[in-house]
């Protein structure tokens, strides 16, 4: 008898297929452990979110505010010019002419977080600005009045106080400085009086200044959800520490948009102190007018490259005069820390107590050198307004005249200050940089003119009549300005 044996092709076709189906029964086990590891990872973060709310929302409040306003409108909405018209008055009375302000309460809410067992708290001060009667809202849904400790608007930060027994809870403050972009945030809030509200995001970006919402600002931008009603709120870490204020929200529609701004909490210790201990905030102050260095300026001062900030005005009398600061410097440093831009010095600088003593890196003709100044406390009446820009010649759209006493005396100047800007051609290049009639110039490329003959003389001898520097004043403030036809 004959054994017929499969042949070699079938064997190996059959081992293939088995050897398949056992790798396609080991990769679905692979796959389902995976997504069960996946999974768990999913279920921890979870948690760790939840863990963080459950701690923190207790001293998470609502803030109710009363305030009284005025309304000058009558009965009908108007303003007094129409209700003491004399056509109105012919039909309706004289009884209805020169309408009385009426008086009626208006409330607005806002968000706000427990920092000590003492019962203060703190919020945005456009949640407490002008407020009659202040109102918490505990957790429990308990009401009580609140008392305001200080505030200080240029930061917009309020600090109230509760009394309510020893118990109340308390969240924790961060460290706003090691906050990275891109980490995990938690705001907690009253948006549109939706108590306790929670919105998870991350740092999106870090120091956001000149958003135009502050005097001082250094914000942290988060996609976590802001909406009016959260500001005063705290903005977490994972650790469920305050690392901001939630502060303002970008917005087209009124709405939350995926940009929202907090103030960073290390800002916020010192000015919650002073707020403490003083019912106000007393900043530091040198008195110097500054600007930040761009591509044009470095050149002109002969920099390296575009950086630190240049020293446009050293105002008589403060303590950067009596230091010897000078107009023309570039600061790069403060104590050892690297300053970016103009910001960063101004939010510093203020936050620093009177009468400490701080050591400037500065750039002085090319040389690197250490300034030491006692700071000064800032004057109350300090304006907060800045000079625009600007200056030119006639291949730069601008035209001078010299200052005579009459228009000394209409800008503000004095006599032989400098040369005033006559006229601007727009669309020209002085145009473009901000330049406007009734500007002063005293400098030209780093040298002091009184006159358009010195002004003359001055580019007669520069090397590069397609590029000037010019010092433009505005008032009591200056600031260089570089026009390039290059």
């Amino acid at each position: 008898m004959h054994t017929l044996k499969p042949p070699f092709r079938t064997i190996k076709t059959i081992a293939f297929f088995v050897v398949g189906i056992l790798l396609f029964t080991g990769s679905a086990h692979s796959a389902r452990a995976d997504a069960k590891d996946d999974i768990e990872i999913l279920s921890r973060s979870s948690k760790a979110f939840t863990s963080v709310v459950k701690k923190v929302t207790p001293a998470v409040v609502h803030i109710r505010v009363e305030k009284t306003t005025n309304n000058t409108g009558g009965m009908l909405g108007g303003g007094d010019d129409f209700y003491n018209n004399p056509f109105f008055e012919q039909f309706f009375g004289p009884q209805f002419r020169h309408q009385q302000p009426r008086q009626f309460k208006q409330q607005a809410q806002g968000s706000g977080f427990i920092i000590n067992k003492d019962g203060h708290i703190l919020t945005n001060n456009h949640v407490v600005e002008g407020a009659d009667t202040i109102t918490v809202i505990l957790s429990d849904k308990k009401e009580v009045k609140a008392k305001l400790i200080g505030t200080d608007p240029q930061t917009d930060i309020a600090l109230l106080k509760i009394d309510d027994g020893d118990n109340l809870p308390v969240v924790p403050l961060g460290d706003s400085e090691a906050l990275e972009v891109g980490e995990w945030v938690i705001a907690i809030g009253n948006p549109f009086g939706l108590s306790q509200t929670v919105t998870v995001g991350i740092v999106s970006a870090k120091g956001r200044n000149r958003v135009g919402i502050n005097d001082y600002e250094n914000f942290i931008q988060t996609d976590a959800a802001i909406n009016p009603g959260n500001s005063g709120g705290p903005l977490l870490n994972i650790h469920g520490e305050v690392v901001g204020i939630n502060s303002a929200l970008y917005t087209r529609s009124g709405g939350y948009m995926g940009i929202g701004f907090a103030i960073p909490i290390n800002m916020v210790k010192s000015i919650e102190n002073q707020l403490n201990d003083h019912g106000k905030v007393t900043r530091g102050w040198i008195g110097v007018g500054i600007q930040d260095v761009d591509e044009n300026l470095a050149k002109s001062f002969n920099l390296k490259k575009a950086q630190g900030i240049l020293v446009s005005e050293v105002q008589q009398g403060s303590p950067a005069e009596k230091a010897g600061l000078k107009q023309g410097d570039v600061i790069l440093r403060l104590d050892e820390k690297i300053l970016n831009n103009v910001n960063d010095l101004r939010n510093q600088i203020s936050l620093l107590p009177p009468k400490t003593t701080i050591i400037l890196q500065i750039i002085r003709d090319g040389k690197n050198k250490d300034v030491e100044i006692t700071v000064g406390e800032q004057p109350a009446d300090l304006s907060k307004t800045g000079i625009g820009s600007t200056s030119g010649l006639k291949q730069f759209g601008l035209s001078f005249q010299n200052l005579t006493p009459d228009l000394a005396e209409q800008f503000g100047y004095k006599r032989d200050q400098g040369i005033i800007i006559k006229e601007v051609e727009p669309g020209g290049t002085a145009a473009m940089a901000g330049l406007r009639p009734g500007l002063l110039v005293d400098e030209v490329n780093k040298q002091r003119i009184h006159n358009l003959k010195e002004l003359d003389k001055v580019l007669q001898q520069s090397s590069a009549p397609q590029r000037v520097l010019l010092r433009v004043r505005n008032g009591d403030f200056s600031q260089y300005v570089v026009l390039s036809a290059e």
